[in-house]
């Protein structure tokens, strides 16, 4: 079972999600309840339209919901202010992408880089903590390579090592495996666990495939706005 006394570190308290307005009306989500702890590796399923993607984007502070209340390690982050919410996704969060989104024109280091500039980082500080992440990724040989001349996996690492080059509390990771061959995704997929394992990082992750959420220590399941509760469910042999 989950160990109950690792901290609380996300809280979801009936949150919705609603586009358009009157008759135009959707819901994306219709009263979601969440609880996720400090190291847990989550992994979020659902078919298409089933609300996993707009929670992520509320998660990761891209989105805003209707109503409701999200608490991150205890602040209500749904009623900050935009820029606000993106000191939350600078100082707190880590981004996985299944297209990437590197920079073509620039090299692996360069990329890692990025969130550490955004913070203000000085140059021979931004290179040793870039170094070091592409290094955890086994990409120590690649600092110089762009884009265009890595593999999609050594691609992946890449954006893995930016993501958490700024030591992120919680790593957010969206089909991470998308566009990757089976190979290339236990690559990954045994990356983000050796972080979540050795680090003590939180990882969450949106995936479509079962073999991937296996990697988890819990699945969450949504269907049409909601968590099926009965899917709601620690892996077993994998728990926190």
């Amino acid at each position: 079972m989950m160990d109950q006394s690792l901290a609380t570190i996300i809280e979801l308290q009936s949150i919705t999600k609603v586009y358009g307005t009157g008759s135009a009306a959707m819901p994306a989500l219709r009263g979601i309840d969440l609880t996720i702890r400090a190291g847990e590796f989550v992994a979020v399923m659902g078919p298409s339209g089933s609300g996993k993607s707009t929670c992520m984007n509320i998660l990761g502070c891209l989105d805003t919901p209707t109503s409701g209340s999200y608490l991150f390690e205890g602040q209500n982050v749904a009623s900050l202010s935009r820029d606000q919410l993106a000191l939350v996704r600078r100082h707190y969060l880590g981004f996985i992408f299944q297209g990437f989104n590197l920079l073509n024109r620039t090299s692996a280091l360069e990329n890692v880089e990025l969130p550490l500039i955004y913070r203000g980082i000085p140059v021979a500080e931004r290179h040793r903590r870039a170094r070091a992440a592409l290094a955890s990724v086994g990409l120590a040989d690649r600092e110089r390579h762009t884009p265009g001349e890595l593999s999609g996996g050594q691609q992946q690492r890449v954006a893995i090592a930016r993501a958490i080059v700024t030591d992120p509390t919680v790593l957010l990771a969206d089909e991470p495996t998308g566009n990757l061959d089976t190979a290339r995704s236990r690559e990954v997929m045994e990356l983000l666990t050796a972080f979540n394992r050795d680090r003590g990082l939180t990882v969450i992750m949106v995936t479509h495939e079962p073999d991937m959420a296996a990697y988890a220590k819990r699945q969450i399941h949504f269907r049409d706005g909601l968590i099926d509760d009965a899917d709601d469910t620690v892996i077993p042999g994998r728990s926190a």
